[in-house]
């Protein structure tokens, strides 16, 4: 009785309540009042006929649905359903009834492939337990420290993705480095959170950015930014610089200076100008980068330091990474030694760039990183116009020799060891044993000179090394 339309006018509803009590008069008891005022009787209609009519209309409806998503089988639009209904009521069928339309919803539904996908940040739901006193502990630094985790943030979504999960775990994970406790389940999601609320206000500025001001106080706050544009323009590199790279860092204070000047960073029409500049300020200085020949060089003697590396000790590495960090101070060291020498790079000089390393607590005066150190001066020197690309100091040959290289040399030896072995030889006469011996004594002594010779050869090369 519950599943009952109950829409439709006063003589219909009275005829189904009736049917409803007719049919459970023996549970009841016999109805002795008629529902319809005037004391006649109540006829009930058979149910038979609208039944037949249903019976007979969903076999078409439903044939005609079928034909339809089989000339549709990778999906229709709204104007080809709208066809679809149409035809359905070209066929006799009063498509605007509820039970008719509910019927091709229906079957239109029944055709879907359900796909699963997963749920969102958006849409997923915060745990209802109670915190522990280490999540509470977590999320009051992550309250704390919200500006930095927000320019992370715009950081992140620079390249990345609120859509890609696993690339926005790994970038929560990466906060770990930043001494956050992203192990915790509430510290992921509060740190998700915060994405989603930068992702959605960065959307905002770049409307806000193509779009005229939608208030006399928001045109007043670009106005004063326009205003501040150009100190702000000069005051990026010196934040930069003064953060060493550390880009994070470099935007939350560059929005302190914002607030500082008396921008009002609230207003999405601001903010995103503020941000926006900062990012072209990066873009250009990378692409300054590109084109400096003093960040190309410098790229190249890093190469050079850090090849093979991994297999390093670690005092030898700290030291390249020391080198690394006051790269600027060797190439003046080079071109002082240089420019004193007019020009000439021979041992003497190069003792002396090593020597003066040393005094300043590099130690470079080793086996691994001499050779690399020369190398990296000789560099300097020819792109200062000091020397030639012949004059370059070449890598000691424990560099250059490769896994591979060292096999084939030690198959060499092998070789050359195997021939000085005795070699069995059949028993002859002794008339033949002689007369072979004499004639092969001059190509026998000639071949084992060679031999020794290639020896030598090999000993001088490995015992290069050393020497240097």
């Amino acid at each position: 009785a519950l599943e009952l339309p109950r829409s439709g006018n006063r003589q219909t509803l009275l005829i189904r309540v009736a049917g409803v009590l007719s049919a459970q008069h023996k549970n009841w008891g016999i109805i002795k009042r008629s529902l319809k005022r005037g004391g006649g009787s109540v006829e009930i209609p058979s149910p038979g006929d609208s039944d037949q009519e249903s019976s007979i209309e969903a076999p078409s409806i439903e044939e005609t649905v079928e034909t339809f998503i089989s000339e549709h089988p990778e999906g229709w639009s709204f104007e080809e359903e709208s066809g679809l209904i149409e035809t359905i009521k070209n066929e006799g069928v009063d498509a605007s009834l509820s039970e008719v339309a509910a019927s091709i919803e229906d079957s239109l539904n029944s055709h879907v492939e359900e796909v699963e996908q997963p749920i969102p940040p958006m849409l997923q739901e915060l745990s209802s337990e109670e915190p522990t006193l280490e999540e509470e502990a977590a999320l009051l630094e992550i309250s704390s420290r919200r500006a930095e985790v927000e320019a992370a943030a715009r950081d992140y979504l620079l390249v990345g993705s609120t859509t890609d999960m696993d690339d926005m775990n790994t970038f929560i994970s990466s906060l770990s480095n930043h001494g956050f406790s992203v192990e915790l389940g509430r510290v992921q999601d509060a740190i998700r959170t915060i994405i989603m609320e930068t992702a959605y206000r960065s959307e905002q500025e770049q409307n806000a950015l193509s779009s005229k001001p939608g208030s006399w106080s928001e045109r007043e706050a670009i106005r004063l930014f326009e205003q501040m544009r150009p100190q702000l323009r000069e005051r990026i590199p010196e934040i930069v610089a003064g953060r060493r790279g550390n880009l994070v860092q470099a935007r939350m204070e560059f929005e302190e200076e914002a607030r500082n000047l008396g921008l009002d960073l609230r207003s999405p029409a601001v903010s995103g100008r503020l941000h926006a500049l900062f990012d072209l300020h990066l873009e250009i200085s990378e692409a300054e980068e590109l084109q400096d020949p003093a960040a190309a060089r410098r790229n190249r003697m890093l190469r050079i330091l850090y090849q093979g590396a991994v297999h390093l000790p670690d005092d030898v590495r700290r030291t390249i990474e020391r080198l690394e960090r006051n790269l600027p101070s060797f190439e003046s060291l080079v071109e002082t030694v240089l420019e004193s020498s007019e020009g000439d790079f021979s041992e003497a000089q190069q003792s002396l760039i090593i020597r003066f390393l040393e005094s300043k607590g590099y130690l470079v005066n080793t086996s691994e990183l001499r050779p690399r150190v020369l190398a990296c001066a000789g560099i300097v020197g020819t792109e200062l116009g000091y020397l030639t690309p012949s004059q370059i100091p070449r890598l000691a040959p424990g560099i250059l020799v490769s896994d591979e290289q060292v096999d084939a040399i030690v198959a060499e030896l092998k070789a050359l060891a195997a021939t000085f072995k005795p070699q069995t030889v059949e028993q002859e006469e002794p008339e033949m044993k002689i007369a072979e011996s004499v004639a092969d004594a001059s190509d026998r002594v000639g071949g084992v000179r060679g031999q020794i010779d290639r020896v030598d050869a090999l000993l001088s090369r490995l015992r290069l090394q050393d020497d240097q």
